[in-house]
């Protein structure tokens, strides 16, 4: 699976590592993602995403079928 939040779609940023003497090489930000099960109230069971930290806190006040359905997930085949 890729690094990749499947909520918000967030991945990877390609950045610049500047050392002390500015020299600079290619390195990768990568996306703080974690495993997280999620009550899903409607299908009465839990969803298991693997959801970047900004989008657990979006969770928590929007909840799961708001975000679903903005990211057009169906969370049935989850």
């Amino acid at each position: 699976m890729s690094r990749k939040c499947q909520i918000t779609g967030k991945k990877a940023n390609n950045a610049m590592a500047v050392s002390h003497s500015h020299r600079r090489t290619k390195k990768l930000q990568e996306v703080n993602l974690q495993w997280k099960r999620v009550w899903w109230p409607e299908g009465n069971r839990f969803v298991r995403l693997r959801l970047s930290t900004k989008a657990i806190k979006t969770l928590e006040k929007k909840g799961i079928d708001a975000m679903a359905r903005e990211a057009g997930i169906n969370l049935n085949k989850l």
